[in-house]
């Protein structure tokens, strides 16, 4: 699997893990990043949607820690 595939089943199982989640939840922070701080749900949602840089580290994040 390369690494544009990758990215895309991470994308596709997180998307299915936020559209399951309480809309109160999604506020709740679920991870942290060195020099760029706190990553909410809906910071993370928005950041994979609009496919910036920022969302290939969260996508491998969550991840590693097996919360996608």
């Amino acid at each position: 699997m390369n690494a544009q595939q990758k990215h895309e089943e991470r994308k596709t199982r997180f998307l299915k893990v936020y559209v399951g989640l309480p809309i109160n939840i999604r506020k709740d922070i679920i991870l942290y990043i060195e020099n760029i701080g706190p990553i909410t749900w809906d910071v993370a949602y928005l950041e994979i949607i609009g496919n910036t840089k920022l969302s290939m580290k969260i996508l491998e994040k969550l991840d590693e820690l097996s919360i996608i």
